[in-house]
């Protein structure tokens, strides 16, 4: 016997048992095969292949103060979490004070209070904004991690730059967060990450590579710097730069390995070195080890441009 398809308000997201109800299924058929029981209460349309807000609607309306909070509002808007928390597929619910923790199989309640712009909505799903997602990770992860999500959430580049990009928020916006929760947990954290944010790096391991040059006594690399012809015209971008040396630092990724990427990095490397830059290209069994070779690969293209910073020796 074939069985009755769900109503369509049931069918694209998961939902309450009081929603089943109030939309005339019988106990029998919400239990059925094709779905889901994942919590007390909760079901989940297995054929629909939910991901994603829809598959985590229910445990907001089940409860009109829960907001999806932590690792999950972080994952759920892709910020970049280290490898230990990718894993992490609980859900993480926050709910006002003054009200029981949730508690639920697979779901972590606190008790938080949230300021006004700092829960949004993500596709019919209550959510923290990414800002305050931001200062939530702060128990999580190191200052160094943190600095890594801030500078995925500032990120911008300009109408010039091959692949613009608009910032998903200001550091404004991290700076009045943390002032609204001084005395939360983690929030003297999320202060000395602050200090390190910086508007440009378009991935985990710029960030990475720009702390780690800080760290060990290198100048402070530019973000966002373009290079140019004489006529003006943009032709190069490097991932970090030094202008007072010329010397440009370019990341190469996984895709980098391609056929064609590997003609445009060296088409890019050419146009570098005719505007009289030196290329360093830094791939990552660079950044590995305790004392990362990219250190050596960098002070020495800066001191033979010229840099005589007396810094710590790097080799």
């Amino acid at each position: 016997m074939q069985r009755k398809p769900l109503p369509p308000e049931l069918a694209g997201g998961s939902f309450t048992a009081l929603q089943a109800r109030d939309a005339g299924l019988s106990r029998s058929r919400s239990r059925a095969r094709d779905v889901a029981v994942v919590s007390r209460g909760i079901r989940v349309p297995l054929e629909a292949g939910l991901r994603g807000p829809a598959a985590l609607l229910a445990y907001t309306a089940d409860d009109p103060g829960a907001v999806v909070m932590d690792l999950t509002a972080a994952q759920l808007t892709g910020l970049p979490l280290p490898r230990r928390h990718q894993g992490d597929w609980r859900v993480h619910l926050g709910r006002p004070r003054g009200r029981n923790r949730a508690r639920r199989l697979n779901v972590v309640g606190r008790m938080m209070t949230f300021r006004v712009g700092e829960v949004v909505m993500l596709d019919g799903l209550r959510i923290t904004s990414p800002w305050r997602t931001w200062l939530d990770l702060a128990l999580r992860l190191s200052v160094d991690e943190l600095v890594v999500v801030g500078d995925h959430l500032v990120c911008e580049h300009g109408p010039e730059a091959p692949v613009p990009r608009r910032a998903i928020c200001t550091v404004a916006d991290l700076e009045r967060t943390v002032v609204a929760h001084a005395g939360m947990r983690g929030v003297k954290k999320a202060r000395a990450a602050l200090d390190r944010i910086r508007v440009g790096a378009d991935s985990p391991q710029e960030t990475t590579l720009r702390l780690l040059l800080v760290d060990h006594g290198f100048p402070e690399p530019h973000l966002n710097h373009v290079l140019r012809r004489r006529d003006g015209k943009a032709v190069v971008w490097p991932d970090l730069a030094y202008p007072d040396f010329r010397v440009s630092i370019q990341y190469d990724g996984g895709h980098h390995g391609s056929p064609g990427q590997y003609t445009r990095d060296i088409r890019r490397q050419a146009l570098t070195e005719e505007l009289g830059w030196r290329e360093v290209r830094v791939g990552k069994e660079d950044l590995d080890g305790f004392f990362p070779r990219v250190l050596q690969k960098i002070r020495r293209a800066l001191v033979q441009a010229g840099w005589s910073d007396g810094a710590r020796e790097a080799s």
